[in-house]
C-alpha cells in the first residue's frame, strides 16, 4: 500500500538542482489522533521538537502563512512557510517554504495519513515527502541526509506523542479512592 500512496499523493517533479525522498512510519495509534495533530499547521510544535513559536496571521486555509521560530541548535532561527494544501477527507497537507534564514529553498513537503490495521487495532501510516533545492557546496545526497534527519525526528516524535495520546484514551482517567 505505501507504494501505492507514493504514487498517489507524493510526485514530486525535481529540477536538476533538487533533491526528493518519500519516509515513513507506522504509528501505533488511530488515524482520528494522528491526523489533528498533523494538520495543526498553526501548532506544528505539538509535536515537532525543533519549533519553539508558530504564528500564523488570519484564518487557517491554503495560501495561510505562519512564521515558525526554530530553536537553537539548528542552522536557522526563523522559516516562513505557506499552507498549500489541507484535505481533512483524504488527510493530506501540503507546505512550502517561502522564507527564512535557512539554505532550504525551493522546500516544498506533503504529508499523507492513512489508517491501517495490525492485530485488530486502528493504526496509521504515515508518509511524508520533499522537494528542495541542493545548496551550493553541498551534494544531493548530503541535502537529502540532512532533510530526511529532520524529518524522521519529526515522524518519531509524532509517534511518541499520538501513542501517549492513545495510551492514555485506552486506560481512561486515573481514578482516585
Amino acid at each position: 500500500m505505501e507504494a501505492q500512496y507514493i504514487r498517489k499523493h507524493h510526485k514530486h517533479v525535481p529540477k536538476d538542482n533538487q533533491c526528493t525522498c518519500s519516509l515513513v512510519k507506522h504509528i501505533k495509534a488511530p488515524v482520528d489522533l494522528v491526523w489533528p495533530l498533523v494538520r495543526s499547521f498553526d501548532q506544528p510544535q505539538r509535536y515537532k521538537p525543533f519549533v519553539s513559536r508558530c504564528i500564523v496571521q488570519g484564518d487557517l486555509k491554503i495560501g495561510s502563512l505562519r512564521e515558525v521560530n526554530v530553536k537553537s541548535g539548528l542552522p536557522a532561527t526563523m522559516s516562513t512557510e505557506r499552507l498549500e494544501l489541507l484535505d481533512d477527507e483524504e488527510h493530506i497537507l501540503g507546505v512550502r517554504i517561502v522564507g527564512g534564514d535557512h539554505r532550504l529553498k525551493n522546500y516544498c513537503s506533503i504529508i499523507t495519513v492513512h489508517p491501517e490495521m495490525t492485530d485488530g487495532r486502528p493504526e496509521t501510516l504515515v508518509i511524508e515527502s520533499f522537494v528542495v533545492d541542493v545548496p551550493d557546496g553541498n551534494t544531493k545526497d548530503e541535502t537529502c541526509y540532512f532533510v530526511k534527519a529532520l524529518i524522521n525526528c519529526n515522524l518519531k516524535s509524532l509517534a511518541d506523542v499520538a501513542e501517549r495520546m492513545a495510551m492514555q484514551d485506552r486506560v481512561g482517567p486515573v481514578s482516585r479512592l
